[in-house]
């Protein structure tokens, strides 16, 4: 009986250490998934963290370089339209038709292509690609020296019908070219038209590696438009420089999204920029901004119409890495 006893002592015993041996290996399992989940979610609330910094940083640059209450632009549009209309270089029935079709022909719009205005005109995230449309029409029917005697009459390139600034422009009562360079909506002085050769040879745009000297796309022909229109109005060399760079940030927010960060790194806040210098080949050509772009963290990306064809008010998503081309 003793003997009984002590056997099963000795049996309940090994059980024991049996169950504490196996108990052991599964508490360190155990708690090693507990402090891994821990880490986990540290790490996780890290990353959380740095990327709503990011965000937040990001948020901050692109009020910096777009402004959602817009951009003031230093010239008064007037009846500028109505004339455009006028004279068949806007056909005004396809112009309207096309925003309402996609439902985005506002008053504003309207108000712009049909009736006189007195006011500044404001460049914002919605309007800008109108505004490109109507710089557009402007820059290509008003007559100046730069497009009768500039590269867009180079025989090299077949001439002006070729590019397309021109053939891309499908808009106007009859044939394009019956409108280039031929309507006169304001005659500029010896001296405003020696600034706007002089700012246009400047003004690069990162759809191609031209200048506003030579535009052979929408964005410099509507750039050609605005320099002609500013310069009419007396505006300052300086201010000429400031509002291309504003409005080029609008045409296209990724290139200047991208260059603002570039330039915050290297210690410049985009109000302190030379906008001449960035509007440069350095930093606006298609060349100089994939120059500065390889050496930038892309910030979130923007959507614009930056494509050369006609802006029908549609967004389209900006590459990351590469503008869209100059071709219609």
């Amino acid at each position: 009986m003793e003997n009984e006893k002590q056997n099963k002592i000795e049996e309940d015993s090994r059980d024991v250490q049996s169950k504490e041996t196996y108990l052991l290996p599964v508490s360190i399992i155990i708690s090693s998934v507990i402090l891994a989940v821990v880490i986990y979610s540290a790490g996780s609330s890290s990353s959380v963290s740095v990327m709503q910094d990011d965000k937040a940083q990001a948020s901050v640059l692109d009020e910096e370089v777009l402004p959602t209450n817009g951009v003031i632009l230093p010239v008064v549009w007037g009846d500028i339209g109505t004339q455009l209309v006028k004279v068949g270089a806007i056909d005004a029935d396809k112009f309207m038709a096309m925003y309402e079709q996609r439902g985005s022909f506002t008053k504003e719009y309207e108000a712009l292509l049909l009736w006189q205005g007195n006011g500044k005109l404001t460049i914002t995230k919605d309007n800008a690609g109108y505004l490109l449309n109507l710089f557009w029409a402007l820059g290509l029917a008003n007559k100046n020296p730069i497009l009768d005697s500039s590269e867009m009459v180079d025989k090299a390139y077949g001439g002006a019908g070729n590019f397309a600034s021109t053939g891309g422009w499908t808009l106007a009562k009859g044939a394009t070219m019956d409108h280039y360079s031929r309507h006169e909506f304001f005659a500029l002085t010896v001296e405003q038209q020696t600034l706007v050769d002089k700012v246009s040879r400047g003004v690069y745009r990162p759809c191609c590696g031209n200048s506003t000297h030579f535009p052979d796309c929408n964005h410099g022909m509507a750039m050609l438009g605005l320099l002609e229109l500013m310069a009419s109005q007396g505006v300052s060399e300086q201010d000429m420089w400031k509002t291309a760079l504003a409005v080029n940030s609008y045409w296209f927010p990724d290139t200047y999204l991208t260059i603002a960060t570039y330039m915050k790194g290297k210690g410049v806040a985009w109000k302190d920029v030379n906008p001449e210098e960035m509007l440069g080949a350095n930093y606006s050509s298609a060349s100089g901004y994939a120059q500065i772009a390889s050496q930038v963290v892309k910030p979130q990306q923007e959507q614009g119409g930056n494509g050369c064809g006609v802006d029908s008010g549609a967004l389209v998503a900006v590459a990351p890495k590469q503008q869209s081309g100059c071709g219609v």
